[in-house]
């Protein structure tokens, strides 16, 4: 069987896993175990199927194949395994389930594969058992970069820390375990005692190193500072590195997906629309796009990303959020649906959970919506979680609940506005705590002038308290610097509550020539007709017709 065996290499070499899977159910039933050779060539023979299987993603059949490879290889004399190990030692082979030059039997090679096999069946506990029987001597740069990511997952944050340093010190552009260990909290000082130091040639350090070592550094400190919520101090690095790198797809979006986490949502549709114009097949934070495409009510943008998207790959996370997003507004349980697949596919997922949490909001199942917020807080506390907490505490009226987490928020980004406007709006829950509520809003607004959100929020607190007149001139006053479809509704309703008609009309439609689709300001302008007309806008209609649709629904979405 040795052409066979040839045959079975070749395969796996041109990815062809389907021809090889077949082939090896031969070479397994084939293989004879009578003597130390023979066994040999059955555990070859099982590890290689193993291969094939795990190529198809039968990854429980693939786990049963490196088994029963282990199992056999015990019976193997000890001199003949460990020759083996060394033969592959020496040719430097690939330890990939999908590499066929495994021609002789690694322990630690296939005690890795079957980690890969339990991980990609969600069996971490499992992975990592197999992983911490590989001696760490012997660990290569994926051994040490999935021990990190299956310790990360047990919460074992010191231990892997420990390997996703070594895997900085085999590679330091392993930029997952970058994120990874600035997430854990790791310095920019201590980051550079991973970097290689710089190779000399005749006493000088060499010029393409040190503007390696530089940029390096300033990515990492882009990293540290946005893991510790310093969000402008991380955006002011990544435009720096966009001078150095233009054009990079990476950069636009990191940046696009900060700027998506603060609130800046028109800069980031404009950097995520970048990226897509660079590289129209671009998978990566495209749910966050959408779901800024699906706040502005754009929805032909929308539905062609959702379009793309399916054609691109409709297995990733991305695409479930995004169809999530894009049958939120029609059907909210079936875009559930689509969120919970998108953590079927990964469980780690953190805009699913977000996505999740705001549709149990908007069902009225507060109670569900704060275990999705907490699961993204696990993964990686940000603003929006925070934000999606303190809304479904206050659902549930939970107010101390509420409060501690707008100040724990407040805590950790002490100087984002954002934070301080969430404080501010649960303050503002209750009479008592308006005055509170107002101290919040503008600190908010001295802190970042440009805010809206902190705007509306104190307009809306004068309003409540009676004070049109300083709801207006403070919505005007904010008007005059940005021509914002929210500042029109907004005053549009203040008008309105106060009987000027025609000046709430006025804002309606300007709010509408700003943003054809926002929806707010075609609810407003119908009632504001029916209450121009005389009519009660909250009587019910005998003969109500259901709106069309703006967006194209087509069952390929599906």
């Amino acid at each position: 069987m040795e052409a066979a065996r040839e045959s079975m290499a070749a395969l796996l070499d041109a990815g062809l896993f389907g021809p090889a899977q077949t082939l090896g159910c031969f070479l397994v039933s084939s293989a004879g175990a009578g003597n130390d050779a023979g066994m040999s060539m059955k555990v070859e023979s099982l590890v290689q199927h193993g291969d094939a299987l795990y190529g198809e993603k039968e990854f429980r059949r693939a786990l049963n194949a490196y088994k029963q490879a282990m199992q056999y290889s015990r019976s193997i004399p000890r001199q003949a395994t460990s020759n083996a190990r060394s033969s592959v030692s020496a040719t430097g082979r690939s330890p990939s389930p999908n590499s066929s030059n495994l021609l002789s039997f690694n322990e630690n090679e296939v005690k890795f594969k079957i980690a890969l096999c339990h991980s990609a069946l969600c069996e971490h506990r499992e992975a990592l058992h197999e992983m911490e029987g590989i001696p760490s001597k012997v660990r290569t740069l994926k051994m040490n970069m999935m021990l990190g990511k299956l310790y990360r997952i047990s919460r074992n944050s010191r231990t892997a820390a420990v390997c996703y340093k070594e895997c900085l010190r085999q590679c330091p552009y392993v930029f997952e375990a970058i994120t990874a260990l600035a997430e854990m909290g790791l310095s920019a000082k201590e980051f550079s005692l991973l970097f290689p130091q710089a190779p000399n040639r005749g006493g000088k350090v060499l010029g393409d190193f040190v503007d390696a070592q530089r940029w390096w550094t300033r990515y990492v400190e882009a990293q540290c500072c946005i893991a510790s919520h310093d969000y402008k101090g991380g955006l002011d690095i990544y435009l720096e590195l966009m001078q150095r790198f233009p054009n990079n797809v990476h950069i636009l979006l990191e940046i696009a997906k900060v700027e998506a986490i603060i609130g800046r949502n028109d800069e980031a549709i404009m950097n995520f629309e970048k990226a897509r114009l660079i590289d129209p097949n671009i998978m990566t934070y495209m749910d966050e796009y959408a779901i800024l495409l699906k706040s502005k009510s754009d929805y032909i943008k929308l539905n062609k990303l959702v379009h793309d998207m399916l054609h691109i790959d409709p297995a990733r996370p991305e695409t479930c959020v995004a169809l999530a997003a894009m049958w939120e507004r029609k059907d909210e349980r079936k875009a559930l649906t689509y969120a919970e697949k998108s953590l079927r596919v990964d469980d780690r997922h953190i805009t699913g959970y977000i996505m999740k949490g705001n549709l149990h909001l908007s069902l009225n199942r507060p109670d569900l919506a704060v275990t999705d917020f907490r699961g993204a807080q696990e993964l990686r506390a940000d603003l929006r979680s925070y934000q999606g907490l303190v809304r479904a505490y206050l659902a549930l009226s939970k107010c101390k609940e509420a409060l501690f987490t707008a100040r724990e928020a407040m805590k950790v980004m002490h100087q984002s506005a954002k934070a301080l406007k969430l404080v501010g709006d649960v303050h503002a829950i209750s009479s008592s705590g308006r005055e509170k509520a107002r101290k919040f809003y503008e600190s908010a607004i001295r802190l970042e002038p440009g805010f809206l959100g902190a705007a509306l929020a104190l307009a809306d607190l004068h309003v409540v308290e009676g004070r049109n007149k300083e709801a207006v001139m403070l919505l005007e006053k904010y008007l005059r610097q940005w021509a914002d479809d929210s500042l029109h509704i907004k005053l549009a309703q203040v008008h309105a509550a106060t009987n000027m008609l025609s000046d709430a009309l006025s804002h309606y439609q300007s709010a509408l020539r700003i943003n054809p689709q926002n929806e707010a300001a075609k609810n407003g302008l119908e009632r504001l007709e029916k209450q121009m007309k005389g009519v009660d806008p909250d009587a019910p209609e005998e003969d109500e017709e259901n709106e069309e649709d703006d967006i194209d629904d087509r069952d390929e979405f599906i």
